[in-house]
């Protein structure tokens, strides 16, 4: 079994790592961030050569208009497309990578304007096998909060890198298609995690205006986002500041709807975002059997034979009987009752 370390070192500690994540080094903070760029040797600073990434989606002038000193910008364009929004090839994926000077040694930190481009990032990174992904807690707002600058200044180009170093893609098991997906609903350990708003996952609205069907998959547990009906929020997983909440609170919260970190946990949302960054906080917390369905409800409402439950257009005596015998709106394990999502 792959063993973590306990905690952070009493230096790195004071650099702002967190002690209740496993994987602590891989969530930065700007402080520690601005202490890399300006060439200090800050507490758990990369062993070897590092990239500073800025992921967005058609953001290329905001960047240009000001971004981190030294941080190339990768458009998510670049790693995904289509009509689903899939992942692209992995000869395309490994190209994009070796032609900004990264190879499985070479330590990436990643940030957004919206850090959920980042954390789709930060999974495909994982996923093609790069063995130090780092994220900047709170993203681009979190290093203007702590009153740091921004550059309009161009990065040196990063010298391409002649191979990947390993075997390409590193973690396939981070990857799931459909017919995986479809799989793991017969799994008794197995665990597909919706990471959409809660009028999402009961078939008020499909929350995309090209996804026109509305529901969720049928034996889907609700892993909860964002509040309100944002699908760019994930702001049941981060504090008023945008930074991820305690790991404690994340793991009461999957617990309540029957997500734990002994099954095989596979998160998807519309068309990957936010499942990306749901995936890369249960990495943090030291789960090791995750994985993102790429096509996630985009591609499994398009095809007719697969299960779907729209709970809010299901038999209104659903409701009454969850009313007359007491039972709670919501039953984490199945999902029962819609009316209204459960409070935690």
């Amino acid at each position: 079994m792959h063993r973590h370390p306990i905690g952070p070192t009493r230096d790195a500690a004071r650099a702002g790592f967190r002690a209740d994540l496993p994987r602590w080094r891989q969530l930065v903070t700007p402080a520690w961030l601005a202490s890399l760029i300006a060439g200090a040797a800050p507490a758990a600073a990369p062993a070897g050569e590092w990239r500073l990434l800025e992921a967005g989606f058609g953001a290329l002038a905001q960047y240009q208009g000001g971004h981190i000193a030294g941080a190339a910008y990768v458009d998510t364009t670049q790693i995904e497309g289509g009509v689903l929004w899939n992942k692209l090839d992995d000869a395309v994926l490994l190209q994009l990578l070796l032609a900004h000077g990264i190879a499985c040694d070479v330590t990436v930190v990643l940030y957004g304007r919206n850090n959920l481009a980042a954390a789709r990032l930060a999974h495909v990174l994982l996923y093609a096998g790069v063995a130090d992904v780092r994220l900047l807690d709170g993203g681009l707002a979190g290093w203007r909060g702590a009153g740091l600058p921004l550059t309009q200044a161009s990065p040196a180009p990063a010298r391409p890198a002649a191979s990947f170093g390993a075997p390409f893609p590193g973690r396939p098991d981070y990857l799931f298609d459909m017919a995986r997906a479809r799989a793991m609903l017969a799994q008794p350990d197995g665990v597909l995690v919706s990471t959409r708003t809660w009028n999402e996952f009961v078939g008020k609205y499909s929350g995309y205006p090209y996804i026109a069907a509305r529901g969720d998959i049928a034996g889907a547990r609700w892993g909860r986002a964002g509040a309100g009906d944002d699908i760019n929020s994930m702001s049941a997983f981060h504090d008023d500041a945008g930074r991820m909440r305690p790991a404690a609170q994340i793991r009461r919260m999957w617990q309540a709807a029957g997500i734990d970190a002994q099954q095989h946990a596979v998160f998807y949302c519309g068309t990957g975002w936010r499942a990306s960054l749901a995936f890369f906080y249960a990495w943090l917390m030291g789960w090791e059997r995750i994985a993102v369905f790429d096509g996630g409800w985009c591609e499994w409402s398009r095809d007719g034979a697969n299960p779907v439950r729209c709970r809010i257009d299901e038999d209104a005596a659903r409701a009454s009987a969850c009313a007359s015998d007491q039972r709670s709106p919501f039953d984490g394990a199945q999902g029962n009752c819609m009316v209204s999502p459960p409070v935690i």
